[in-house]
């Protein structure tokens, strides 16, 4: 099976698919990353059904899941109400559910309440020659007030993990900040069809790959060095083969690195924000 192939759960099964960084300046965002290690994907611009979506991004592709690095696309006349709503989300903003199947996920939200809006068909040039294809399903900002929480079912995923692009990093893990944990842990079952669990502080939820972290400022600021205020998500989590080089890379750039019981956790600075640990 090619990387490509296991990007796809299987029937009854989720995947966190990727994590987003809202960011001021693409440029600058991918400078960073690669300065950090990573292979970037060139620019891609969103269209949807009534055209051009008014976002673009780069991404950082992984033996599991990916990072993307989201942008409003300049000079497209969504592009102004795009950075309306997306401006209180700089840094990580979006946790994305991978699904076999869209618009089950869809009806299923509708019957508990999350009110989804139209399954959006989007679909992006990864080259000249190359489109990626992909259904998501969108609920409003107050239904899952940390972020821009969502599901996603990959068409072609053959397309988006190309094997140039791919970094040897897994995508593990998401944190998410609340004031009460157990009562956001509630919702995000009833979201994701996942069973909360207690893991010490912190209330979970395993997909089939990959896992939700709740928990409240202090206690996630704890995991990764610093949080933002509830609801918010503060950052994610990467398996890496070579931590202890990663973590060269970014004291190299300048980045505070701290070296927990058995991993890394840093802050990343204005151009991407957010968190990661890693290990």
């Amino acid at each position: 099976m090619t990387i490509a192939e296991r990007q796809q759960p299987p029937a009854g099964e989720l995947y966190l698919d990727h994590v987003a960084h809202f960011v001021p300046d693409l440029g600058a965002a991918g400078r960073l990353a690669e300065a950090l290690g990573f292979s970037v994907t060139p620019v891609s611009a969103h269209r949807d059904q009534g055209g051009p979506a008014g976002t673009s991004n780069r991404c950082l592709m992984f033996e599991q899941g990916y990072v993307e690095i989201l942008a409003p696309t300049l000079d497209t006349p969504n592009a102004r109400r795009v950075r309306e709503r997306m401006k209180s989300f700089v840094g990580v903003h979006l946790a994305c559910l991978g699904t076999p199947d869209a618009a089950a996920e869809h009806a299923r939200l509708a019957a508990h309440g999350f009110e989804p809006e139209p399954l959006v068909r989007l679909e992006r040039n990864v080259d000249e020659q190359t489109i990626v294809r992909f259904n998501v399903v969108y609920v409003p900002p107050a239904r899952m007030p940390e972020g821009r929480v969502q599901y996603v079912q990959q068409l072609t995923p053959e397309n988006l993990w190309q094997q140039r692009y791919v970094n040897p990093f897994r995508l593990t893990g998401v944190y998410v900040v609340a004031e009460d944990p157990a009562q956001a842990a509630a919702r995000w079952g009833r979201f994701t069809g996942l069973m909360p669990r207690r893991e010490g502080a912190v209330v979970c939820l395993d997909s089939a790959r990959g896992k939700v972290n709740i928990g409240t400022r202090e206690v996630i600021s704890n995991l990764l060095g610093d949080a933002p205020p509830a609801p918010a998500l503060a950052g994610y989590s990467l398996a890496c083969r070579h931590p202890q080089a990663l973590a060269a890379r970014c004291a190299a750039n300048g980045l505070e690195v701290r070296r927990n019981e058995s991993s890394y956790s840093v802050l990343l600075p204005r151009a991407l924000g957010g968190a990661w640990r890693f290990g």
